[in-house]
């Protein structure tokens, strides 16, 4: 297939993108600035350049495609107090890809997230699939997010091959600069390698590499409508974190208060709080696929992470 990726260059898309064209795809990723043309160069793709924001190039660069996968998200104002912003962008693209697709019976596969779904209980494919408003414990952007995956889904009645893939919080691996750095960053800095009350709550957690086969495998054979999960490790304890974290830098682990976590882990610590384990069985056995990368814990082991960040 002749593939449009959004994204292509991040953390994610820069592992699909070889992972498509070692499967014999052609790959056009968008590009928004000249580090990022370069890369999917390099990289072997076909360079597609503009941003979220420039509908009318997604829209042609989708119908000159066999199939989309949609990975960009505006992490960058999405972190820093504009989640509802980034969803709105999000939602305009994929209803550009909507429109560009519908009738053609092409895949189109975006991503969401986990976090949240059902907390305290193991979330499967068949949870947050309401399509009502949502609410509850939602946040008023995390909420959009997960609306715009209901969206997606439902490109299905309108001959579209769409679906969803869900990341874990953390998509591990050498380079990672998200959640799993962060918190290694925050335990260099306050000597301390912490986690939240007794440290039980659980994470979901997938290695890059698994999570990038899972949506070639989406692209190429997910049927119309579905949701998928990239889950490797079910459930990390978050404590087990602070204990390898702890181990590598020579600090020691310690609980934080729930009272004093936004002090300690800023930003982070409303989602370091959570416990949000997560099954993939549905996905395995749809699609076939298995896991093969290193889990959470022997990911941070390897090392890694613990780089020196002044050399």
């Amino acid at each position: 297939m002749r593939v449009f990726v959004t994204g292509a260059s991040g953390w994610i898309g820069s592992a699909v993108v070889p992972e498509l064209i070692g499967a014999g795809h052609q790959v056009v990723g968008l590009a928004r600035s000249d580090a990022s043309a370069a890369a999917l160069a390099e990289a072997g793709a076909e360079v597609r350049r503009g941003t979220l924001d420039d509908l009318d190039t997604l829209r042609e660069a989708a119908a000159e495609s066999d199939g989309v996968i949609h990975l960009a998200f505006k992490h960058d104002i999405a972190f820093s107090g504009g989640f509802e912003d980034a969803a709105d962008a999000d939602r305009r693209a994929i209803d550009t890809f909507g429109e560009a697709l519908a009738g053609s019976d092409r895949p189109f596969v975006i991503a969401s997230g986990t976090l949240g779904l059902a907390p305290g209980q193991v979330a499967t494919e068949q949870d947050g699939q309401a399509s009502g408003p949502v609410g509850g414990h939602w946040a008023a952007g995390p909420a959009k997010r997960l609306t715009n995956a209901h969206a997606t889904v439902a490109l299905a009645v309108r001959g579209v091959r769409s679906s969803v893939v869900r990341l874990p919080p953390t998509v591990h691996g050498d380079g990672d600069h998200g959640f799993m750095a962060t918190v290694v960053s925050i335990a260099r800095e306050k000597g301390v390698s912490g986690y939240i009350g007794d440290g039980a709550n659980r994470w979901p957690a997938v290695h890059r590499s698994d999570a990038a086969h899972l949506f070639r495998l989406a692209l190429e054979s997910a049927p119309a409508g579905s949701t998928l999960h990239a889950i490797a490790d079910e459930g990390v304890p978050i404590r087990a974190v602070a204990e390898v974290i702890g181990r590598h830098l020579g600090l020691p682990v310690a609980s934080v208060s729930p009272d004093d976590a936004a002090g300690h882990f800023t930003w982070l610590a409303a989602f370091l709080a959570m416990d949000s384990p997560v099954s993939s069985a549905y996905t395995r056995e749809l699609l076939g696929w298995q896991p093969t990368g290193p889990g959470l814990l022997d990911d941070l082991d390897k090392g890694h992470y613990f780089a020196d960040p002044s050399v």
